[in-house]
């Protein structure tokens, strides 16, 4: 490799880290990419292994939320790319930037599992989605903020539809508890 893709390269670990460090709207944009790569996987294992009488009905539903998925990563990344950040695009980076856990058990869980855990999942990416929305707004990136926004009322359809499935109202037995307020403080 040439010394000056070295040098492009190193830059953008260090910037990297100084983002991450104190966040930014990019920073916390990067952390909602890997999780929608890492839901991308998910959702993959639940089409492949659902069973049950629902098997029919949750594969096409998963086809749905993994097209879906793919189209918003690329979107938000696009959003990135306008705002002059650096989407993650290593699996290296995804690793390190997700919040979304897998487990290689979940695809012997029930559907009703696998549907609950896609909730909390969703649930998980919003808490991410509205740190950025904040940032976003804080930093005078209005495109970025909207993008975050309609990402946002994406993920609330999603999981209502999810919960719905398992007979509960959007919200119900949802618990969004952001333990890192660290971000709000910083001005």
């Amino acid at each position: 490799m040439s010394e000056a893709i070295e040098a492009k390269y190193q830059a953008e670990i260090k910037q990297a880290d100084i983002d991450h460090h104190k966040p930014t709207a990019g920073a916390m944009t990067g952390h909602i990419v890997a999780n929608m790569w890492y839901l991308d996987v998910k959702y993959h294992q639940i089409l492949w292994f659902v069973r049950g009488p629902q098997a029919f009905l949750l594969q096409q539903v998963y086809r749905d939320l993994i097209a879906q998925n793919r189209a918003q990563l690329d979107d938000l990344a696009d959003v990135l790319l306008d705002e002059n950040q650096l989407p993650p695009s290593t699996v290296d980076e995804y690793t390190r930037y997700t919040k979304v856990e897998e487990d290689g058990r979940l695809k012997y869980e029930s559907a009703e599992n696998m549907v609950d855990t896609t909730a909390h999942d969703l649930t998980v990416a919003n808490l991410f989605i509205d740190r950025a929305v904040k940032l976003a707004e804080r930093e005078d990136r209005p495109a970025m903020a909207q993008a975050l926004t309609k990402l946002r009322g994406e993920n609330n359809r999603n999981i209502r539809q999810l919960q719905a499935f398992l007979g509960k109202t959007a919200w119900e037995g949802l618990v969004e508890e952001d333990d890192d307020d660290d971000d709000d403080d910083e001005d």
